[in-house]
């Protein structure tokens, strides 16, 4: 069943490929300057070692001849290094705008990062929902590159947030949606670092920060540095070494004392400094955007409050540490060391980077979450940009309800995602889903399920609308055996379940989705415990939908109603063939393809 694309969807696929256009032509073009500055370099070198030859080989011409090649060369690495780097940048955005076209017409499975660090059987949905692992949700909508940009988007997946929470992401996601440059940017940038970008370790840098040292301490060094200068000054104009010398003495003893706090400073400044010097490249997107939404604008105040102090900014911050790692460095030049000993340098410098480190460093782990929330959010909003027909959902207060109208999966291509009309709430508290094998009725609770995830975490959803409630999601579709924990498929359902009424019986209200409930039993107990279950489940104000084929469960919802209705879906043999039309029908179904199925697959029925 093929829809045509809307206005909208082939408005945001032109702009695609228009973008995806001139970032190959951008490439192209920086590919072919930067194939005739190499062929320049090596023609100019080849120029300086026939001036060479000519200078002190044959002796025709002045070696000063020489500088013009070498200056030459000189430029054309330069400009050679910079060409590269925007070949580079190109080719990140080529690659940006091919994963947006696959995701449009559903080939994005394998290309981006499946989430497979998050998956965690026991989560009460998270499997059952194809969350994460390739092909998954967390893969159609992860934009984030870095660590924290996917812990964050991951979580938020994980674990719904309030109302309040939802409608600040929407307003958020909403206007990154039509920042494609600002995206972009964020993308290529975090593509560059975020290889070498180790936030947590970063963080915990900077909440290990020792005691600072004291004032009096870096006064001492100083005052120690200016006077062995003064000195060293005073010794040349002819004044005795003697004083000198004693306040080498002192700088020599000062300089013992601290060693062992110096050395640790030192030593583990190299990888700190290098992350925040990429840290520092995203924050400065962050510090210079203008933005309305008061998430967006609550993230930029973050980085606006660096060591406590209100005006000082993140990036300004990191480039005094940055500069104060580059002055660590000189201690390794052998001819600035002498000078470096007799002036405290690197006593000095330890002591201010220690003092950046206790007033900053807390303020780490806040940068961080900062630049993983923004690339969440960014990542939402991608999805939002690429899924222009899909909606807000409206998160409403009062009693437990999940009203959707035209709700589809959105791992489906449009093309072939059919859509269904789904209310739930008083005095429907659950449906009964019934039909034959193949006919949708899994795709149906998975399509809720994901929605519900979608919604409170603050994205758009594939529905025309969406109005609910704040819910616990519970699910139980794919529980299997497990052989490591001695659990059969069955009582692995049973743990799901008791997990399930727990949550219904927690604060939030729950939304329950059961397949096929309680199938790797006999049909008489099966009957008793579903209803027993689902009857227990509608009693502490939980709504949803149970499926099953066996005609003989959808009499609970007679036993149940009005809090309970039967649906079911329809099949019809063609030709001998099986066809579906995955629509919702009101009632409970009346006839079985599986012996039809049997058939068609040849075995003799």
């Amino acid at each position: 069943m093929c829809e045509p694309a809307s206005p909208a969807s082939a408005a945001i696929r032109s702009e695609y490929d228009r973008r995806l256009a001139l970032r190959r032509a951008s490439r192209a073009d920086a590919q072919r300057t930067a194939a005739r500055l190499s062929n320049a370099r090596l023609a100019v070198f080849a120029a300086g070692v026939a001036l060479a030859w000519l200078a002190f080989g044959s002796h025709r011409i002045s070696g000063h001849w020489l500088w013009a090649p070498v200056l030459a060369f000189a430029a054309l690495v330069v400009w050679h290094d910079r060409v590269l780097h925007r070949e580079t940048q190109a080719a990140r955005a080529v690659r940006w705008y091919e994963d947006g076209v696959a995701r449009l017409e559903a080939r994005f499975a394998g290309r981006g990062s499946a989430g497979e660090r998050f998956r965690d059987p026991h989560h009460p949905y998270a499997e059952d929902l194809d969350l994460f692992g390739r092909g998954g949700l967390f893969e159609l909508l992860c934009r984030a590159r870095t660590p924290a940009g996917e812990e964050t988007l991951a979580g938020w997946l994980l674990a719904p947030a309030g109302p309040d929470a939802v409608r600040e992401r929407q307003a958020a996601v909403a206007e990154l949606a039509a920042r494609h440059d600002l995206r972009e940017e964020l993308a290529c940038l975090a593509d560059e670092v975020a290889p070498d970008l180790h936030g947590e370790a970063l963080a915990r840098w900077g909440e290990g920060a020792p005691p600072p040292p004291s004032r009096a301490l870096r006064a001492a060094a100083a005052g120690l540095s200016a006077a062995s200068a003064a000195a060293f000054g005073a010794t040349l104009l002819g004044v005795p070494i003697i004083p000198w010398l004693l306040v080498l003495a002192a700088e020599l003893l000062l300089a013992t004392a601290v060693h062992h706090r110096v050395r640790r400073t030192l030593r583990a400044i190299d990888e700190p400094a290098r992350n925040l010097e990429l840290l520092a490249r995203l924050l400065a997107v962050m510090e210079r955007e203008r933005f309305t939404a008061p998430r967006l604008a609550a993230l930029q105040a973050r980085l606006a409050e660096a060591g406590g102090a209100p005006g000082r900014r993140a990036s300004r911050e990191i480039a005094r540490l940055q500069r104060l790692s580059q002055l660590a460095d000189a201690r390794r030049n052998q001819l600035f060391a002498p000078i470096g000993a007799a002036l405290l340098f690197t006593t000095q410098v330890a002591f201010a980077i220690d003092a950046w480190r206790a007033r900053c460093g807390p303020a780490l782990r806040r940068w961080v979450t900062a630049v993983g929330e923004l690339e969440a959010l960014a990542s939402l909003g991608t999805h939002a940009a690429e899924n222009p027909d899909d909606a807000f959902p409206e998160i409403c207060s009062g009693a437990p309800r999940f009203e959707a109208l035209a709700v589809g999966h959105p791992l489906l291509p449009a093309s072939r995602c059919v859509r269904n009309d789904v209310s739930l709430g008083e005095p429907r508290q659950l449906l009964v889903v019934s039909g034959s094998n193949m006919s949708g009725k899994s795709t149906l609770l998975r399509t809720l399920g994901t929605q519900a995830v979608l919604a409170q975490a603050g994205a758009p959803v594939r529905a025309r609308r969406l109005r609910m409630t704040p819910l616990a999601v519970g699910a139980s579709i794919r529980v299997l055996d497990s052989l490591q924990e001695g659990a059969s498929r069955f009582y692995a359902e049973i743990q799901r379940l008791r997990q399930i009424v727990g949550l219904a019986s927690e604060a939030a209200p729950a939304l329950f989705l059961l397949d096929e409930i309680l199938h790797g039993t006999n049909s008489h107990d099966r009957r008793i415990g579903a209803e027993a279950v689902v009857r227990s489940l509608i009693q502490r104000g939980a709504i949803g939908l149970v499926t099953t084929h066996d005609l003989a469960l959808a009499q609970i919802a007679e036993a149940l109603a009005p809090a309970a209705e039967n649906v079911h879906f329809e099949d019809e043999l063609v030709d001998g063939r099986v066809r579906f039309d995955y629509r919702m029908h009101p009632g409970a179904v009346t006839r079985s393809n599986a012996l039809a199925l049997m058939r068609a697959v040849g075995l003799e029925v």
